[in-house]
């Protein structure tokens, strides 16, 4: 399981004087009550630096700004919360001069039917739009919940607030992501091409190193190094391996060392790793089984240098608080046009097999290229079957031709369709399935997708779409 760091929102509560003021004392505690009941941390202004902590006048709006700017490295995200009409130009102003650069999200309260009079009128309605005018007037980009007037208690704000979540956490992963690609791409593989320089524009930064390097490390560990014994012993208690030749065991362990150091330090968060062939004729053994434990810590590792699929398996396993795997949009599944068979190798987490009986991980050969280099230098490979679970889909690429960062996305189900064959392994159902794979080949999209059993497509589209400004696709 990939451990979610706490989520921490600076609270923006709009009041405008000729409207009924004590809304927004009883409208901020419902609002913090629902934050704090969903674990998401609070920084707001409190109760007697204004009134009732809201924020109003210009120096309401400098004082807001000042408290989020002195917790700018904590904060996440902005919600704007209006109880009544609210003052725009102070809830504009206090994210202008907070000079923050995270998602905001826009919410106003319903009025009730009954209570219409001068002193209860929300017209949070009105206001609403008020606010978004300006916030788009000062270039602020922002998020609206999906109706346009909820309360804190109504089940869709809370949805609301958990897609916000992922947005917030998604952009939070790629601010100043540092990627380690491990040796060149496959040569037969100019799919998984892609732009650094795209990337470092966007703030992600790759760490290259050759294979050559890597090896030399290794060469020089000694078995009964401290960490090499820590690591086999990790290995051993990761996955079963029964049957794996005792040398291959060693080499994986040395290769775990080597690669951790390196990801240490140099401030890496994610890799892409050349899993064949060199490795094989070169080394003996593929690397899958420490990527495996890589990603399922979190620490999302992609076979193939496949970079641009590392980005998107790390946003959805930051984002969404499980380990993310890289798959081939591999097979027809019979003739339901709107199934198919997601594979690899694999190197696929733990996490996402299912735990027991027959499916469940183990160590393995590597059956595809075992006739090429010989199956003593293919042991590694955590092979098994996919738990049937919701899931999201994701796609990263960068675009040279346009200039652009591009992703397309979805969610759908594994199944537990019947399926006998070799690899890491699942049934996928996705609705209009074959309209998705048409975007893909049109567009030129790669055949390596990233899927994660959680559902976050609302709270990616927000982030790639309003706040990176990424070209995006959204399979809905």
């Amino acid at each position: 399981m990939t451990p979610l760091s706490p989520v921490t929102l600076g609270v923006i509560v709009g009041n405008r004087g000729f409207f009924p003021a004590h809304l927004c004392d009883v409208g901020r505690r419902e609002v913090l009550a629902k934050l704090e009941a969903m674990g998401i941390t609070v920084v707001a202004l409190p109760l007697d630096a204004t009134k009732f902590g809201a924020v109003e006048s210009l120096e309401d709006a400098r004082r807001c700004a000042e408290l989020f700017q002195a917790q700018a490295a904590r904060l996440d995200g902005i919600l704007v919360t209006l109880p009544n009409f609210g003052d725009e130009r102070a809830v504009a102003n206090a994210l202008r001069w907070s000079g923050l650069r995270v998602p905001v999200l826009v919410h106003a309260f319903k009025d009730v039917q009954g209570a219409m009079t001068i002193r209860d009128r929300r017209d949070s309605f009105c206001g609403k739009m008020s606010v978004c005018n300006n916030l788009r007037q000062y270039g602020i980009p922002f998020s609206l919940t999906r109706l346009h007037t909820v309360n804190p208690g109504d089940p869709s704000f809370e949805q609301d607030l958990r897609d916000f979540v992922v947005t917030c956490r998604a952009v939070r992963a790629l601010r100043h992501l540092r990627i380690g690609a491990l040796g060149a791409r496959p040569t037969a593989f100019n799919t998984v091409r892609y732009s650094e320089k795209l990337l470092e524009r966007s703030g992600i930064s790759i760490e290259t190193l050759d294979l050559y390097e890597l090896f030399g490390w290794i060469d020089r560990l000694k078995t009964d190094e401290a960490d090499v014994v820590a690591k086999l012993a990790e290995i051993r208690g990761y996955v079963v391996a029964r049957g794996i030749p005792e040398p291959a065991l060693v080499k994986m362990a040395k290769f775990g060392v080597a690669v951790d150091r390196w990801m240490q330090r140099c401030g890496l968060k994610a890799t892409a790793i050349q899993c064949w062939t060199a490795m094989e004729e070169f080394f003996g053994v593929v690397p899958c089984t420490l990527m495996s434990m890589m990603s399922n810590l979190g620490l999302s590792s992609a076979c193939e240098v496949d970079v641009m699929g590392t980005v998107a398996m790390h946003v959805m396993a930051q984002s969404g608080g499980r380990p993310s795997a890289l798959v081939d949009w591999n097979n027809n599944y019979g003739d339901d046009p709107d199934k198919g068979v997601i594979f690899h190798c694999s190197n696929l987490p733990k996490d996402l097999f299912v735990a027991e009986g027959e499916g469940q991980p183990v160590m393995d050969f590597q059956e595809i290229i075992a006739g090429t280099v010989g199956k003593e230098n293919t042991y590694g490979t955590v092979v098994g079957r996919l738990k049937a679970a919701p899931f999201t889909f994701l796609r990263c690429t960068t675009d040279e031709f346009s200039g652009q960062l591009r992703a397309y996305f979805g969610e759908g189900e594994i199944t537990n369709d019947p399926l006998k064959t070799f690899g890491g392994v699942g049934v996928v159902h996705i609705r209009d399935f074959q309209k998705l794979l048409r975007h893909i080949c049109l567009n030129g999209c790669e055949h390596h997708v990233a899927v994660n059993p959680t559902r976050q497509a609302a709270g990616l589209s927000e982030a790639f779409r309003t706040y990176l400004g990424w070209d995006t696709y959204w399979h809905a």
